[in-house]
Parts: structure tokens; sequence; C-alpha cells
């Protein structure tokens, strides 16, 4: 097991009618700021449900979050904080919104300019960088990207999406209601087990370091979205197997499962260019590269693929060729049972758009990708051609 360092502060309230915690939680002389994204959240009563639970707090609302959050518009909720001289911001919504309210709480206070914290990448932006981050809090909407209890954003801008890291962003608490998710389309409920799902493959299917730990949980993940992903995407109103999802969702990326291991994230570096180009959702495009990367890379991922063979499954015969290629099938099955199409070729993409899907990884210093870090533009182009 390699080293590591753990740390994650969040503070969960999970379960049915939760939301008398953000009294508790909020500080009572607070300026709250309420993000969001698009109208449902206040259609469906739950921005009222949430101003109730903020008492006499004196509230102000940003809505109209995107779906992969633009700079452009959370900059305009920065300027809100600065200028109402809000004191916490409640995010009310899914990992787009709690995302790009990661983002609002370091570029409010920024004292330079906001987009060198799209320069970061996968380094940490400390305290030393941006001196006032706004804290805040979660109510989730939408399980699938494990927001609510990390400290990642992904941010879009220009023709770029962009990590932002900081120890500064772990929420303050986070409210995990299943029953607030009963109305989402089954479209982002599928998107979500998929992220959810390669979420946790990233950082289980690299290589061997004797992490068993690690390797149980993150087993104990896929096991149970295999279990009950087709029922919470036909049944939605099914709170047992909604729960399940929703934790799923936030024990993929705390950070506990990638304590110790290597970590990949190509297909999400890969998927990230075909959202910003193409506009695909990005559940989808995980989709679509994941079993392109197991085939592409099945010698350097041999045995943990192997691992997952037989311990997800259930395959143990055959040359480790004809079981890789049997765990790409069923692998592709899953994601397909769900509704997602998972070749480029289904979305209109044609083979002759790789080149500049390549040019953009290279345009965005994505030419060293995988926890071996060979995965160059030429290899990435093999993994495109094969997602066709």
């Amino acid at each position: 097991m390699l080293n590591f360092d753990f740390y994650n502060p969040t503070q969960i309230f999970f379960g049915k009618d939760r939301l008398d915690n953000i009294d508790k939680q909020v500080p009572a002389d607070a300026k709250v700021l309420i993000t969001y994204g698009g109208g449902s959240a206040v259609k469906s009563g739950l921005i009222g449900k949430v101003k109730a639970n903020l008492g006499s707090r004196k509230v102000f609302e940003f809505g109209g979050i995107e779906p992969n959050p633009r700079y452009e518009t959370l900059m305009k909720a920065a300027e809100i904080v600065r200028s109402e001289n809000i004191d916490f911001i409640l995010a009310v919504g899914g990992g787009s919104v709690i995302d790009g309210t990661k983002f609002i709480c370091l570029a409010a206070h920024y004292s330079g300019d906001a987009r060198d914290l799209l320069k970061y990448g996968f380094a940490m932006i400390t305290s030393d960088v941006v001196k006032k981050p706004v804290p805040f809090g979660t109510v989730l909407t939408l399980p699938a990207t494990g927001s609510e209890m990390n400290c990642g954003a992904v941010i879009s801008y220009e023709h770029g999406k962009f990590p932002v890291m900081s120890a500064l962003t772990f929420p303050k608490f986070s409210i995990l209601d299943p029953v607030v998710t009963f109305t989402l389309p089954k479209i982002q409920v599928a998107n979500g087990i998929v992220d959810t799902f390669v979420h946790t493959t990233e950082q289980y299917i690299t290589y061997p370091v004797d992490a068993r730990i690690q390797d149980r949980m993150a087993e104990g993940i896929l096991h149970t979205l295999i279990e009950i992903g087709v029922t919470t995407v036909n049944e939605p109103e099914n709170y047992d197997a909604r729960a399940n999802l929703v934790w799923s969702a936030t024990m993929a990326l705390n950070g506990l499962i990638g304590a110790g291991v290597p970590q990949d994230w190509a297909t999400h570096m890969i998927g990230h260019e075909l959202t910003a180009m193409f506009g695909i959702d990005h559940g989808q495009t995980l989709a679509i590269i994941y079993p392109a990367v197991l085939d592409v890379m099945r010698k350097q991922k041999r045995a943990k693929i192997l691992q997952y063979a037989e311990r997800i499954w259930n395959i143990t015969s055959g040359s480790d060729d004809e079981k890789i290629d049997l765990t790409i099938k069923k692998t592709r099955e899953f994601f397909e049972s769900l509704g997602i199409k998972t070749h480029l070729s289904d979305y209109g993409i044609s083979a002759d758009k790789i080149p500049a899907i390549v040019e953009k990884l290279k345009e965005h210093g994505m030419t060293a990708l995988s926890e071996t870090g060979d995965v160059t533009p030429d290899v990435s182009r093999e993994i495109l051609e094969k997602a066709m």
C-alpha cells in the first residue's frame, strides 16, 4: 500500500427529513447565499423549504448554474458574495452546482485574476493562495459526483474543463436525502450511476499495491451499483435502492477508496473533452471511453482487470485475454442496461473528429495520462478509435 494522507471534515446528514439541520449548522447571524441550477429546485419547493429552515437570516439567491458550470456564471455569483458581504453559501443541487459553489468560495475574495485558480490542475490550492475562502454547505439533489464530500471541482472555461482542488473547499456539511432525488429524470439517474461506477474503477483498476481494504470497499460499491442500478432507474421512488445509490456516489469519491492506491483518471480527462466539444453528458462520455480504456490498457492493467473480472463478474474460466474481453463486454452491457449508449458513433461523432479531440488533449496538457503516465496523445487516439 502506498503512503497517504487522509483528511475529510465534512459532516453528513443522511436520510429522510434532514433539512432541519440547516438551522443548526449555519451560523445564526450569517448572511447566506443559496446557489442552485435550473428552476426545478424552485418548482419542487425545495428552495422554499431550505429558506424556511434558514429562519430570520438574511438570504440571497443565485440560480442558473449550468451543468458543467461556467467560469463566467460563477464570477457573477462571486461578485454578489463580495458586494453583499456573504458569510455562508448553501449549494442546493447536484455536482455541477456544488462544484460551481466551491469555485465561488475560492474566487470571491481572491486578490488576483480568478482565472489563475484554473491553472493548478490536481495541485491543491492552499491558504497562501486564497486567504479568505467562504464556508459552505450542500443539499444534494443528484447522486453522481461525490462533490458533496470532497474538495474537488471541475470548471468550464472557453473550450476546456479544468479541475480545481483545495482543502479549503470541503463542505462544512451535506444533507443527503434520497427522497429529494425521486423526481430526477431517468437519464440523470443513469448518468449518475455510470459516473459513480467509473469514479470507483478509476481508483480500483490500476495496478496492485496490496491495498486490501480499499479494494474490498471499491468492490462493494461496484456490486451495489450493479445490484440496484436498473431498479433505481426504473423505480425512482424505491427508497432503499435510491438510498444505496446516494451513499455509493458519496463513498466513491470522498477519498477513502483512493487512499494509498494509484489512480487513473484518463477516462475522465478524455471524457471532459467530449463534453466540452460536443455537449455529451459527462456520464455518457465515461460509458463511451471506459470500455475502450480497459481494452487498450489491458497489458498495464492486466492484474487488476482479472481481479475485477473474478470478484465483480464471476469470470473464472478461459485465457487471460478471453477473461478480459468478456469483462469489457459485461461492463459495456451494464452501462447499456441503464439506457446509456457506449460508442461515439451513437452520438453522431465520426472518426474524422478524433484528431481534433486529441489536439484539445494536447492543448490542455493531457499528454501523460493514467496511473502509469503512459497514455500519450497517440494512445488517447487509439482509445478514441476503439470507442467508435
